[in-house]
Formats: structure tokens, sequence, C-alpha cells
């Protein structure tokens, strides 16, 4: 292999145009956090990379290491998450879990964690009988927790024991268990309010999706 090319296991989780048929892709990746790269001819209708550089497609990035950029070579992905292309509700809750991923993520970080929380969390939006707002919930607070400024129980009020034991169980557990439970509507509306306090308090920017969301909740 050439000393210049890489491969990466990661997630495609935003891109934009560059010119008629280009795109410059962020990607959280297993080996080297999050990478910025550029597909060329990823919007040509039969490039060999279009539609395998689109937000939500996860498998295997083969990289062209230049000195100030990547460029994807190939990629082979394993999982499309195609659903969401027919489910506007689930397709704003993924969005929303993209946006939240790439603002917690950074170059060069070990990213491990919260690669496998957000593909965890998008495959728990896909399965039907698991409430979306608890989805969003579990996700929220274990980013926060992935990312080293979990704070515990909001003391600004008094909170249902159940919440407490749910909200220590989601810092604390694998991420590969977190979706095997299920609240009351009380605790998820607590657990609501305190997803909304940590954000307040730890996000310092308007989040685009967070916006369409509300239309579902």
């Amino acid at each position: 292999m050439n000393d210049n090319q890489v491969t990466v296991k990661g997630m495609v989780i935003k891109h934009i145009p560059v010119g008629e048929t280009d795109l410059a892709v962020t990607i959280l990746t297993l080996e080297r956090g999050k990478i910025s790269a550029f597909a060329r001819g990823a919007k040509k209708p039969n490039g060999k990379l279009t539609g395998n550089v689109e937000p939500f497609c996860f498998g295997n990035f083969k990289l062209y290491e230049g000195r100030t950029s990547y460029n994807i070579m190939e990629a082979d992905i394993d999982n499309y998450f195609e659903s969401f292309r027919q489910d506007l509700e689930g397709a704003c809750y993924g969005t929303f879990f993209l946006e939240l991923a790439d603002y917690y993520s950074r170059e060069n970080n070990d990213e491990t964690q919260l690669l496998a929380l957000l593909y965890q969390s998008l495959r728990a939006l896909e399965k039907p009988g698991f409430l979306r707002k608890l989805v969003r919930c579990v996700y929220e607070i274990k980013a926060l927790s992935i990312n080293g400024e979990y704070p515990g129980l909001p003391s600004y009020r008094q909170w249902n024991p159940s919440t407490a034991y749910a909200l220590d169980f989601i810092a604390n557990t694998a991420v590969v268990k977190l979706f095997t439970f299920k609240v009351s509507d009380e605790v998820l509306d607590e657990l609501c309010l305190i997803t909304n306090y940590y954000r307040k308090n730890f996000i310092d920017r308007e989040l685009k999706s967070l916006e369409m969301i509300k239309t579902f909740e």
C-alpha cells in the first residue's frame, strides 16, 4: 500500500458542496477522530463515490493523505441507514445526533465511544417500540458523559427517584447496553427537562436540527 494511503472506519456526519462535482466530507472515525476529506466527483451521477459519502453512511473509507487534507479514494459502506430516507421524523432525530457528534468531536482525538454511541443510537431510532424522545435523552446524556462534562443530577429542584436512577444508569453504563430499558411518562418528562438544562449550560451554540425535532415532541 502507498505510504500516503490509509483506511479508516467511520460515519459521514456532514458534507458540503465544493464546486459542481465535489463534496467536502466530515467523517467521525475510530482511528483518527473527526476528519475532513474531499470526495472528488461525488456529485456526478455515475461517480464511484456517489451515494457513498452521504450523511449516515457508515463503513470503511480508503483515503489518500496529502500534506494539508485527505482525499477519499474508495468507500465500502456497511450501513446506509436507508430507512431515514423515507422517515422524516427519524431523519430529523438522526440529523440532530450527527450535529451533536460534530459539536463534541475533535480531530486526532479518541472518539471511539462517541462513534459507538452515535451508531447504536441511530439503530435504536430504527426500532419500533423504543420511544425516540427517550433515545434522544439517552444520546444527549451519554454524549455529555463521554465528553467528560457530565455534572450529575441538577440541584435546582426535586426529582423522581426513578429519574435519578435512570440518569445514573445512562451516564455509567456501556454504550452497547444503553438501549435496553423503558421509563414512565413522568420520568421521560424529567429526563427531557434535564437534557434541556444540560444543553443550555454546556453547549454554546444553537443546534439547527433541534428546531425540527420540536415539531415532533
